[in-house]
């Protein structure tokens, strides 16, 4: 994986430094619109805290999560005691085509190439013919859905930079297609609170959170004086809009 974070060490305050019940009450919400009204068994891979797992939950609906963090599993049991596991999503403690639905909200961006493609193999091992598989894409380009002015300045020196982003859509239904996983509905949701300011974008920037940015030497140089001489240096901006796809396994 190429996630930065101590998700273990992250857990106890998680939630609060990432949209808390706002942002998961938008990404639930988004993902029940997509879900087959016949969903019965639903595993969510890289449940986190569990935020957004619990609100999939209805009666009739066995609902597990699975994540690899013990702390952050630690917080999700909390919310759903006794349907939370821990497991690598690149081996599922899951039974073949045991499943009607798999969902993973911001997982794929974090893995590699090679644990990104693992990881579709084995949803599409769990997963029943017929069943659902529900993930975001394209999860960094969330924060340029919508033109600012910050925005502006930054997508020109994020694109001469930034490495191929191993949750982009074509990569993922590539990948997906000799799975026999074929799109089949698209949704889409607000990262509410999560709009960044001037101010906080520079620290961002200087502080090494975007991989691209350290690569950026003296454009990134430039790009952060740019953005301090921009009005409003506290107002968040928009908030980043996430895109969520459907496959179904045929």
């Amino acid at each position: 994986m190429t996630g930065m974070l101590d998700y273990d060490r992250e857990a106890d305050h998680y939630d609060v430094t990432r949209g808390g019940d706002a942002r998961a009450a938008s990404a639930a919400a988004a993902v029940r619109a997509l879900l087959p009204p016949d969903t019965t068994r639903l595993a969510d891979l890289a449940c986190g805290t569990g935020i957004v797992t619990v609100r999939l939950t209805r009666p009739g609906r066995q609902v597990i999560g699975i994540d690899l963090s013990s702390g952050m599993t630690r917080i999700a049991a909390t919310r759903l005691p006794g349907r939370i596991t821990i497991g690598d999503v690149t081996r599922l403690p899951l039974a073949d085509a045991s499943m009607d639905a798999v969902v993973m909200i911001w997982l794929l961006h974090l893995m590699n190439a090679p644990a990104g493609a693992a990881a579709l193999t084995e949803v599409a091992r769990v997963l029943r013919p017929g069943g659902t598989l529900l993930t975001t894409v394209d999860k960094n380009d969330a924060v340029f859905a919508t033109d600012d002015d910050t925005t502006a300045l930054i997508k020109p020196v994020r694109a001469a930079y930034a490495a191929p982003q191993t949750d982009a859509t074509g990569r993922v239904t590539d990948l997906g297609a000799p799975l026999g996983l074929t799109v089949t509905g698209e949704n889409a949701f607000p990262g509410t609170g999560q709009g960044r300011s001037p101010r906080r974008w520079r620290e961002h920037l200087l502080a090494g959170a975007f991989t691209w940015a350290k690569a950026a030497g003296d454009d990134l140089t430039a790009l952060c004086e740019r953005l301090q001489a921009l009005p409003d240096q506290d107002r968040p901006r928009p908030d980043p809009v996430y895109r969520l796809l459907r496959l179904t396994k045929v």
